[in-house]
């Protein structure tokens, strides 16, 4: 099973994303979900139209998503407010409206701060039973 490593980041029109261990595939969309569809479709293009594969791309391929943070909040905003995304982290909520309009990038102290806070709730939630 191979392995890629695709960065999502929001421009000032489009969401644009490519695979930064495989040169060559690239997607963009409107939304993030459309920029994720582009990146699989560009994965498919990529087995059919090339005669030598990567090791990244052979068999079921693992996609590891990193984004940039006006990216993943606005991806995520029907999950995680403000005010629950400064709970988690302890980051001003005001900070996150900047964030999120892409004008002030996070340190990154606040960039390792909200990953390891999201990470954190990841984990707890797969312990939950219900």
């Amino acid at each position: 099973m191979g392995k890629i490593i695709v960065k999502i980041e929001k421009g000032t029109e489009l969401f644009g994303a490519w695979a930064e261990n495989v040169a060559g595939i690239y997607g963009d969309g409107e939304t993030v979900q459309e920029t994720k569809e582009s990146i699989l479709n560009g994965i498919k293009a990529y087995k059919k139209y090339n005669e030598v594969i990567p090791k990244e791309l052979e068999g079921n391929v693992e996609i590891e998503w990193v984004y940039d943070i006006p990216s993943l909040l606005q991806y995520y905003s029907g999950i995680f407010s403000k005010p629950a995304l400064e709970k988690l982290t302890g980051i001003n909520q005001k900070q996150f409206f900047h964030y999120s309009s892409g004008l002030v990038k996070p340190r990154p102290a606040q960039r390792k701060k909200i990953s390891e806070a999201l990470h954190k709730l990841g984990a707890e939630l797969l312990t939950v039973k219900l």
